[in-house]
């Protein structure tokens, strides 16, 4: 079988992976600059995917190999603009986390080989879950990215890490049995049609199922993803994982693994099932609504500096299915860039709050203050990482979160007026946070706190260029995005409003 560019982007970290254990223990060093080797070439390959990349709406790089005949399972890869946009982002977060983290292993349960080990797997089964056009293999990875999650987050967490990982196994594995219910209905439907079943995508689409049946697949599925986005109610997970994880693995989950949920809503719920898409997008978009208002409320109040940062990024994730579910190409493409923005903000304002907490040994935000007189580059990149999570206009989230919030409303001016509210908390939380933790008078503790050394300010730096550069010219990733948005409105058999044009004079 010719190993196609796809499956050895695949393939990069998972041998990666296994050459990172094969180092003997006692070279740790040796470990992780086999693991960062690994992480740039898989970078370098995807860099050169995405520009041989082509930009007409079909997957491209496609591979197709009977798998489980008896199922119609296939292993079949291909990107469209979304797939790819998120293949690139996990490709140049996995180097840049492994980079930030180079010390963070030390005090786990496991060797820090391990640590870098799980990092490499879980590169790998994001980039299959990005890339796979066979629904069986997708839900065989999305259920697999939770292993090398789990013991990242119960390896290698603070004092309540078990609790974390365990309560982030059981929810996200409820969401995928229920995905199961609906992947084994959509291989009944899909032998009742005639010939072969089949899971591949292109097949599945000309499948015809009643009504009923397509609401209720679509809701096996679309649980699962609200699971994984995550949205209210379904949320509770993600704050514990997140303030009991490493720095780097949080930066993983939020900006990776979470976007898998999102993901899956465009290529799945809106690609299959798209008349029952329809029919739930009043509530859907005021589940989003609620995510909004009540992840950027609940961040306000918060005393732990990662909890704050999960309960903002609840509220990202609501913009982010807001935009999916208005049905508009402004919006979907606002929500796919908005996935890209996200990673690149979120990873740099959780990077830079671990180091802080690693100098000072502590999450809680009181233990803070005046940290901009001794650690000014520190408090810097922290203000800018702040400002990029709040949308502040010149930096790349801005341009994601207008266009959600401008495709919601020429359909749904109600709730993209009360979603507006999101910004204005935004600058709140942002904010506050800034001020209580570099303002003000130098806290005991505080005066011996170390600026950022070279190693961290390298791993920030590509982040805050790309978020600047973003901010600035969008349009590369936009284009790429377009097409893909194009054909899934065909798809899902919605058009953008027609613009009102007020009536001249000679036309009155």
């Amino acid at each position: 079988m010719k190993i196609g560019w796809l499956t050895l982007t695949l393939l990069l970290p998972l041998v990666g992976a296994l050459a990172t254990i094969a180092v003997p223990k006692a070279k740790a060093l040796l470990s992780k600059q086999v693991a960062l080797v690994f992480s740039l070439v898989t970078l370098a390959l995807t860099i050169v995917i995405a520009v041989g990349y082509h930009q007409n709406g079909a997957a491209d790089y496609e591979e197709n190999h009977t798998w489980i005949k008896a199922f119609g399972a296939h292993y079949a890869l291909g990107l469209d603009g979304v797939g790819i946009v998120l293949v690139v982002l996990t490709a140049l977060l996995t180097p840049i986390v492994l980079i930030a983290s180079w010390n963070d292993a030390k005090t786990g349960r496991w060797s820090e080989k391990s640590f870098f080990a799980w990092i490499l797997g879980l590169e790998a089964l994001s980039i299959g879950v990005f890339s796979a056009t066979d629904v069986f293999l997708f839900y065989v990875l999305f259920e697999a990215t939770l292993i090398p999650m789990y013991f990242l987050i119960g390896g290698f967490g603070g004092p309540q890490r078990s609790y974390a990982a365990v309560k982030f196994l059981l929810y996200s594995l409820l969401g995928g049995l229920l995905m199961l219910a609906s992947v084994v209905g959509l291989y009944v439907v899909s032998a009742k049609n005639g010939g072969d079943p089949s899971y591949l995508l292109t097949d599945l689409v000309k499948v015809d199922m009643s009504q009923n049946t397509e609401r209720w697949l679509f809701l096996g599925f679309f649980f699962a993803f609200a699971v994984k986005a995550p949205m209210v109610p379904f949320h509770t997970w993600l704050p514990d994982a997140a303030a009991e994880a490493t720095p780097g693995t949080s930066v993983l989950l939020v900006g990776i693994l979470d976007k898998i949920g999102t993901f899956g809503m465009i290529r799945f719920c809106l690609g299959l099932f798209p008349e029952a898409s329809r029919w739930a997008t009043p509530v859907v978009l005021v589940l989003a609504l609620i995510s909004v208002l009540y992840g950027a409320l609940v961040a306000i109040g918060q005393t732990d500096i990662k909890r704050l940062i999960a309960y903002t990024s609840i509220s990202h994730f609501g913009f982010i299915v807001m935009g999916i579910f208005a049905l508009t190409s402004q919006g979907l493409t606002g929500s796919t860039l908005y996935m890209f923005n996200h990673g690149l903000s979120t990873a740099a304002l959780f990077l830079v709050a671990g180091y802080l907490i690693s100098r000072r040994g502590s999450a809680r935000i009181a233990d803070y203050g005046g940290v901009e007189k001794v650690a000014p580059v520190l408090a810097g990149t922290f203000l800018f990482a702040g400002l990029s999570s709040l949308a502040l206009p010149g930096l790349s989230p801005f341009i994601s979160e207008f266009m959600v919030l401008a495709g919601t409303f020429s359909k749904h001016k109600v709730i993209a007026v009360i979603a507006v509210l999101g910004i204005v908390l935004a600058a709140l939380y942002i904010l506050i946070m800034y001020q209580r933790l570099m303002t003000g008078p130098v806290r005991d503790g505080i005066e011996k706190l170390k600026d950022l050394n070279f190693r961290e300010v390298f791993a920030i730096a590509p982040l805050v260029v790309l978020i600047i550069g973003f901010g600035i010219y969008p349009k590369p990733v936009v284009d790429i995005i377009k097409p893909a948005v194009e054909s899934t409105m065909q798809r899902v058999g919605v058009t953008d409003p027609a613009p009102q044009v007020p009536a001249t004079e000679g036309q009155k």
